[in-house]
């Protein structure tokens, strides 16, 4: 037995002159303190398990909608520990540890950074659990992609990005967001007024400033793919436009692209738009869908080796769909 600090004793001896009263008083106090506390986290809405691939990851909706793929299932699916022991068992700003590597810091966004801070919720049941926002797992697949082809990764690392390629096959099916929606039965909820719903969330009131929303990776990809010479200067073929109107903006939840097109219409005489399309969407749904969508698209354009192989990708992973379409009233896919 470790011997007692002065600290430890006066502790004690302060304990031995309290009465029975005043202990169950404490106790009293504590529990209602860690009830308090409890009592403002959110409690799930909906809860399930979410298969991808030989994952089963366990998953829940939070009542403003935010999914939520558990901290366990999380690092289960990327072949980690699923206990995850001292402060990983707590929310911590800090990245966790398997992406807190040298190796990786040069691919860590902000974007990442900030999503990687585990989110506090009370199961249905009343549970009290952690959480990865779902949105996170095709995001950091993509990075361990990227960082395994730039030959970034530790040994131990490329076992982790071989699970990736296999959960990012399985995503581009239906898309992370959708198949927890699926999962927890959320999708049955989300049925009526379901389009009129979507666009004034999905659509922003006003034109928003113009931001680079499509990685230069997009259009490297979609000019390799086709065949073309890479252009000169800022310059690009009028057919880059069509194309991304038919794999991006077209795969969106239907009626996305009308609206768009009604907001944002040709010139007269030039037939071109005076704006993006995206500068239509709002920030807190339509740009995240958008960039996920990208996210999603670009890693099935890095495995085709050719348009037509890519097509037929591109057509099993994003069938469409309005049934499919619709289930993503709140959030991205």
């Amino acid at each position: 037995m470790s011997e007692q600090t002065p600290q430890s004793r006066g502790g004690e001896a302060r304990a031995e002159k309290l009465t029975a009263e005043q202990k169950r008083e404490i106790a009293r106090q504590g529990a209602k303190t860690r009830w308090e506390v409890d009592r403002t986290l959110p409690k799930a809405t909906h809860a399930g398990k979410l298969v991808i691939g030989n994952s089963e990851i366990p998953c829940a909706v939070l009542p403003d909608g935010t999914r939520l793929l558990t901290q366990e299932g999380f690092l289960g699916a990327l072949g980690r520990s699923t206990k995850p022991k001292g402060r990983s068992q707590q929310p911590s700003e800090d990245l966790p540890p398997f992406l807190a590597t040298v190796s990786l810091s040069s691919l860590i966004t902000d974007d990442i950074r900030a999503a990687t801070v585990p989110i506090v919720f009370r199961t249905p049941t009343g549970g009290k659990a952690l959480g990865y926002r779902a949105e996170l797992l095709p995001k950091v697949c993509d990075l361990f992609l990227e960082a395994r082809r730039l030959n970034l990764l530790t040994a131990q690392q490329q076992q982790i990005a071989d699970k990736c390629e296999i959960l990012v096959r399985a995503l581009a099916q239906v898309g992370i967001v959708a198949l927890v929606d699926e999962a927890t039965g959320f999708q049955d909820e989300r049925e009526r007024d379901a389009l009129h719903q979507l666009l004034s969330l999905y659509l922003s009131e006003e034109k928003l400033a113009w931001a680079r929303r499509f990685p230069n990776e997009y259009y490297r990809q979609l000019y390799r793919l086709r065949g073309w010479g890479w252009p000169v200067g800022k310059a690009k073929t009028p057919l880059v436009g069509k194309l991304t109107n038919k794999i991006v903006y077209d795969r969106l939840p239907d009626g996305v692209l009308e609206e768009l097109r009604k907001r944002n219409p040709t010139e007269p005489g030039t037939g071109r738009r005076k704006w993006k399309h995206h500068q239509f969407l709002s920030e807190d749904l339509g740009q995240p869908d958008l960039r996920d969508h990208l996210l999603q698209l670009v890693a099935i354009m890095r495995i085709s080796k050719d348009w037509a192989t890519f097509m037929v990708h591109f057509e099993d992973a994003f069938p469409k769909s309005g049934a499919q379409l619709s289930l993503l009233l709140e959030d991205a896919d």
